[in-house]
């Protein structure tokens, strides 16, 4: 007899199924369909176009796991297994369907190919699930959540691939055929039944798989499980669009369409809260969690019937102030497997506050008035910004008859904090070394905007980059190196239309160092660490140039901490925090500069001023004593000099 399959076997009613499926079908595209209306409410223009590289990635990302294997292998072998196991059982699904309704040929060797494949598949999803069980509910991994939906999924699962299991074997017991062991775990479970039972129970048997498997296909949008769509197409819509700059005409204070996709695509994985230093260091945010709130916020406002997730339906949406903990470091955004970016969605909940005048600190509001008056968010006061270079000698660009072919672009932080005002000092004597024709701004140096940028202050920001164009302008200033990441990401990323080149003194090191125009030839005999800011690293992926400038000091040893490079832990000094009073069980600074001091390092070098002053703060708080010091590259390029 050749190998083949009877559809409907034992099946009497077969109308019953095909109303079942219909049913199914109708649910989820019913909610298929809310989800797409939801997007379409929350979508500004942004240009979408076909995108081969967007679709690449996606592919890559969907079907090989790549984001989710990168930093969590095990992770990622669970996922790959559930993954592709249910997708080759739904595939298989299908071609029973073809050799159904449109031509027979699962007959000898395909039947045969066709039932090891299906048996496979079934134990990868199998095993997929009970590994992802144990991981939430054994092994109690820290950042997985255990809510009622995440235990009742992946239970949903295990109960298709078991009743799949047990009906294959009650059929090949009633049926007996002379090739039913390449169905090996079918025909394994065969001994359950005898040959008269296993006809009588298999009807039974089969409705109960049925509605199982035709239940799960009508509850994915109403689950986490719309992942499955969700996540491809926020991957997708990352890559295949133009991204937005933020400007007080557009009204970024609202969500887009991409922030809908992603909340939607959300899988409440946890990584973002494990990379999270706000989460990290005991505070009151996760990422996860003010994600979950924006969605059902979102929900219940587009929504025609609220939010659909019918598990966590009646969760509270409780969004307070706890959003101003975000460092905007971009950790969340290194981890999240559907590139999910929480630090911009936080932002644009600051545009909203900020518009509104609600849920903005004190503090924060007093700074904001500070940098509007008086342009830094520092000092009641102007005149003191140059004072650091009164004895310097420094050519000042803003005077009559002065040029130069370089601005030194100082910074708010740098001309007025005194910890990092040895940047200036520093950078300046280096480049009169290495004979630059070089000049600053002096007291008419605006603030670039950053801060009113991070905290959602557009206004202010827009008056802020008009302000440094025209003074740029007005001084023929085309070449700008900057002391700080985020004056140098700001003036790179958010001018758009800038007549400048604006460089981080850490490419101008490299630079000069490569030419020749500075001999490091003094050797300092050092172990040395060196902390990647978040706004140079993550952000603008500078990460080798920094080192390569550490090795090139004769004498020193570099040692990487636990936390380096992407992985890198911030200070907690970015995202507008330094001017506010936030509370947690510890300081980021201070888990930071412990886990330097952990790799025997004497010296702890960065590249950022609020880099500089928090970490110094931290050693102090720590008690850490000489030798162990806090430095910037400035300072030991100075020191290397011949």
């Amino acid at each position: 007899m050749t190998p083949s399959r009877v559809m409907f076997w034992q099946i009497d009613h077969v109308w019953l199924f095909y109303a079942l499926a219909s049913l199914s079908t109708l649910l989820f595209l019913a909610g298929l369909a809310l989800h797409i209306l939801v997007w379409r409410k929350t979508a500004r223009s942004r240009k979408i176009s076909f995108s081969t590289d967007a679709l690449k990635k996606m592919l890559l990302d969907a079907f090989l796991g790549r984001r989710v294997i990168t930093g969590d292998l095990p992770a990622g072998l669970m996922h790959l297994l559930i993954f592709w196991g249910f997708l080759i059982l739904f595939m298989g699904t299908g071609v029973l369907s073809i050799h159904h309704y449109l031509f027979s040929f699962l007959e000898g060797s395909f039947h045969l190919v066709f039932s090891l494949v299906m048996e496979l598949a079934g134990l990868m999803l199998l095993a997929g699930v009970i590994w992802a069980l144990v991981r939430r509910y054994l092994q109690r991994v820290p950042r997985l959540e255990r809510r009622l939906e995440d235990g009742l999924v992946p239970l949903w699962l295990l109960m298709i691939v078991l009743s799949g299991f047990v009906l294959e074997g009650a059929r090949l017991a009633a049926l007996h055929p002379t090739w039913g062991h390449w169905s090996f775990v079918g025909w394994s479970l065969r001994g359950l039944f005898s040959p008269a039972d296993a006809e009588a129970l298999y009807p039974y048997l089969w409705w109960i798989h049925t509605v199982i498997c035709l239940g799960f296909i009508a509850l994915i949008p109403y689950t986490k499980l719309f992942h499955i769509l969700g996540a491809p197409a926020g991957i997708y819509f990352q890559t295949a669009t133009e991204p937005v700059l933020l400007s007080m005409e557009e009204g970024t204070g609202k969500f887009d369409l991409g922030d809908a996709i992603f909340f939607d695509g959300c899988m409440r994985c946890g990584r973002c809260v494990a990379s999270c230093p706000s989460a990290g260091a005991g505070e009151p945010f996760a990422p996860r969690d003010f994600v979950q709130a924006m969605r059902r916020a979102l929900w219940r406002k587009h929504s025609p019937v609220g939010d659909i997730r019918f598990l966590s339906r009646n969760e509270e949406t409780k969004v307070d102030e706890n959003f101003w903990y975000c460092t905007t470091c971009r950790a969340c955004l290194e981890v999240c497997p559907v590139y999910g970016a929480t630090f911009e969605v936080v932002t644009k909940k600051r545009i909203l506050a900020v518009e509104e005048g609600t849920q903005v600190p004190k503090l924060m509001t007093q700074t904001l008035e500070k940098l509007f008056k008086y342009n830094n968010p520092w000092e009641s006061s102007k005149k003191k910004r140059g004072a650091w270079a009164d004895e310097l000698e420094i050519a000042n660009l803003t005077k009559r008859g002065v040029e130069a072919d370089l601005c030194y672009f100082v910074g708010c932080t740098t001309s007025f904090d005194d910890t990092a005002q040895i940047i200036a000092r520093s950078f300046s004597e280096i480049l009169k070394t290495a004979g630059m024709n070089f000049g600053i701004l002096g007291k008419k140096e605006p603030c670039c905007g950053d801060i009113a940028r991070r905290v959602g202050e557009l206004g202010l920001f827009e008056e802020q980059k008009e302000g440094c164009d025209e003074l740029f302008e007005k001084y023929d200033i085309t070449e700008i190196v900057t002391s700080s990441p985020h004056c140098f990401h700001t003036f790179k990323n958010e001018y758009p239309e800038a007549a400048f080149r604006a460089r981080h003194y850490t490419l101008l090191l490299k630079e000069l160092i490569k030419e020749g125009k500075l001999q490091l030839k003094k050797g300092i005999e050092a172990k040395v660490t060196y902390h990647d800011p978040c706004y140079l690293g993550r952000h603008n992926r500078i990460f080798d140039e920094p080192r390569e400038i550490i090795r090139s000091i004769p004498g020193l040893t570099l040692v990487e901490m636990p936390h380096h490079r992407e992985d890198s832990l911030c200070c907690g000094g970015g995202g507008g925090r330094m001017w506010q009073d936030l509370q947690g069980d510890v300081k980021m600074s201070e888990v930071r500069i412990r886990e330097a001091e952990t790799t025997g390092a004497e010296i702890v070098i960065t590249a950022c001023p609020l880099c500089l002053i928090m970490l110094e703060d931290a050693r102090k708080a720590a008690g850490f004593k000489e030798p162990f010091r806090v430095m910037d590259l400035n300072e030991l390029v100075i020191q290397a000099l011949a």
